[in-house]
């Protein structure tokens, strides 16, 4: 090589910062990249508010309608199937109910069932799924086998028989809650132990152990909490599911006896639904779209929270 050859150096800027943090973008994560992702889809804006609308009208029947849905005074037998007239916007049932007052109060039982049932079914498969996937070995196989066995039954089948069996004067929401929730959590713990396996095989996971901390804090500690994602999702889904077995239970007459419910109102609507089909029209719509809203809401949140899903789109 010669000796005059030139050697060209780039010049050095001083003021160059080799990564640098850029302070002003926002904060990431899971959740808020799920809400950015969530907050331009007006399907999701329309399901909230149908959940909201729902929830108060369950919540506060009153704001709604000033009239009793039952007991004396609540009925009149001379305006059986009548139609549509000022203070009562859907007409009157078979036995002379406002329709409109039942759907309102009707809200508060299918609502607060399918809640409980959603919270009992929720809580029994996280607890099955975790410990089944944590530690693993023969419990892992015991409750998984349990699981499949509650899997093979369905559960709205197994609600009928509890309900059949329970004598009328227990049955109150929360033994109902407990017939569906309480043979609903298999799919729940499947998936549940599924991400728990994903999870625990994370270095924090190692290092929490190695660091002396025991292994069902490091569960609850670091293990759970981030493997609650697809929890919430399947949790949204089973609501609407809940809601359905609740009024499938009602329409067959094992539901709760004495109370507004939308099943029951379709089971007696159907006696009449071709001489008075708008009944049993709206119990039905009002029973479609409330689930669907739950469905969609669930299934929104599904899509937002995998990143896979949102990349698509």
């Amino acid at each position: 090589m010669s000796s005059n050859a030139v050697h060209y150096v780039a010049p050095i800027k001083a003021d160059v910062v080799v990564d640098a943090v850029r302070l002003g973008e926002k904060p990431s994560n899971l959740w808020l990249d799920a809400w950015r992702d969530l907050r331009r889809r007006p399907l999701f804006w329309i399901s909230v508010a149908i959940v909201v609308i729902v929830t108060v009208a369950a919540l506060f029947p009153g704001l709604f309608s000033q009239l009793p849905a039952s007991g004396q005074g609540a009925a009149s037998l001379a305006k059986s199937n009548a139609g549509p007239e000022p203070g009562h916007p859907l007409g009157f049932s078979f036995q002379g109910y406002d329709v409109w007052t039942r759907l309102v109060h009707g809200a508060g039982v299918s609502l607060s069932v399918g809640i409980l049932a959603t919270i009992i079914g929720t809580v029994i498969g996280v607890i099955m799924g975790a410990l089944a996937a944590f530690y693993g070995g023969f419990l892992d196989s015991l409750l998984s086998r349990v699981g499949d066995i509650f899997f093979t039954i369905p559960y709205i089948v197994a609600a009928i028989v509890v309900m059949t069996v329970v004598p009328r004067e227990f049955r109150t929401v929360l033994v109902l809650a407990f017939a569906i929730g309480g043979f609903s959590w298999a799919s729940t713990a499947r998936i549940v132990r599924a991400e728990v396996l994903r999870v625990k095989q994370s270095d924090y996971v190692m290092a929490s152990i190695a660091l002396g901390l025991s292994r069902f804090k490091t569960m609850l500690v670091h293990v759970l909490p981030n493997a609650m994602a697809p929890v919430i999702v399947v949790a949204t889904v089973g609501l609407g599911n809940a809601i359905v077995a609740e009024s499938t239970l009602s329409f067959l007459g094992v539901g709760l006896p004495g109370v507004v419910s939308w099943g029951a109102d379709i089971s007696q609507a159907q006696a009449s639904i071709r001489t008075a089909p708008m009944a049993l029209f709206w119990p039905s719509l009002a029973l479609t779209i409330t689930v669907l809203a739950f469905v969609t809401l669930g299934e929104l949140i599904r899509d937002a929270v995998d990143p896979k899903s949102r990349a698509q789109r």
